[in-house]
């Protein structure tokens, strides 16, 4: 296991550093990066993840090609004007709702990404399921007028009934994100009619196959999106992404530029706003550039220990 400690090139998700680490299998090497916040048994799957692409046991690609979306973070307007012009991308994925962001610079914000993208352009939002039922409801109609018309809003709040109750009383297409993939039923969604999307992250659900089962079983379309991994990782959500049957959204897998460096090559960056599908090749000059300090390395081993303890149903 080689970890890594990247600086990102502005604060997203409230960090500013991205850790992770590289796992080594039979085939090569998969990427293992759960946020630290988050418990061994939260992390487990990442590993999973990280496994598979290590064993090499991805499925066969249906294109080969991935349209994607550009990302932008919680920015002054004419950077997020500049960043969607630079990438090249036909759709754009919005940050509202920060904590250190009103919704007044959010609507400026998506009317600068509005004015980048052009009227044919996609446009949508993510608030992080950071509102309640009526600010949502209140928000999604005024920035859905800033936008000239919103493609969908992802995850506006944190509990499934919540996005249920948003879903009925707005127009605006809802895509649920953090009620998949940090959720004990991820078809709780489907169930209850809560989203119109689903947005799948191959390394919190485990897999490739594991994302295409359940793309198969909830009904409805599928987003890929990444969890800002460098292009080793955002190599799995692709790898997702041309195995799907149907692909009718942009994947939110152009996440590459939020890193200061990488560790693998060939970069996925996109190109006229598509990603290639191809696998990065580690390289062991990039890793060791990129490598985190002896104690982030060892807090990342006892890591691993604690998810193992868990596989085995012990404590970590």
């Amino acid at each position: 296991m080689r970890v890594y400690s990247i600086p990102m090139t502005t604060r997203f998700r409230g960090i500013t550093v991205r850790e992770g680490a590289l796992v080594e299998g039979d085939a090569g090497w998969g990427e293992w990066s759960p946020f630290v916040e988050y418990s061994p048994e939260e992390a487990e799957p990442w590993l999973r993840c990280a496994e598979e692409a290590a064993a090499g046991d991805w499925p066969t690609a249906v294109r080969d090609a991935v349209p994607v979306n550009a990302t932008v973070p919680v920015v002054a307007p004419e950077a997020a004007h500049a960043l969607v012009v630079a990438s090249g991308c036909a759709t754009a994925k919005v940050k509202v709702a920060d904590p250190g962001s009103t919704l007044a610079d959010d609507l400026a914000r998506v009317a600068a990404v509005r004015d980048a993208l052009g009227p044919s352009g996609h446009l949508r939002i993510d608030a992080n399921a950071a509102w309640s039922v009526d600010e949502a409801v209140a928000a999604i109609a005024e920035l859905d007028r800033a936008a000239g018309g919103l493609e969908y809003v992802e995850q506006p709040c944190a509990s499934v009934e919540d996005l249920a109750l948003v879903r009925r009383r707005v127009a605006v297409p809802i895509a649920a994100d953090e009620s998949i993939r940090r959720a004990a039923d991820p078809y709780r969604v489907r169930d209850l009619g809560a989203a119109d999307i689903a947005v799948l992250k191959v390394q919190p659900l485990g897999g490739v196959r594991a994302c295409l089962r359940i793309a198969e079983e909830i009904g409805m379309p599928v987003v890929v999106s990444s969890a800002l991994e460098t292009s080793l990782g955002l190599a799995a959500g692709v790898a997702l992404a041309a195995a799907l049957p149907t692909l009718d959204h942009a994947c939110g897998l152009a996440t590459r530029s939020l890193l200061t460096a990488d560790v693998a090559v060939p970069g996925l960056v996109p190109v006229d706003g598509m990603l290639p599908v191809t696998l990065p090749h580690v390289v062991p000059a990039l890793v060791a550039a990129s490598a985190a300090s002896p104690e982030r390395a060892a807090w990342w081993e006892d890591r691993l220990a604690a998810v193992l303890a868990v596989r085995k149903g012990g404590h970590p």
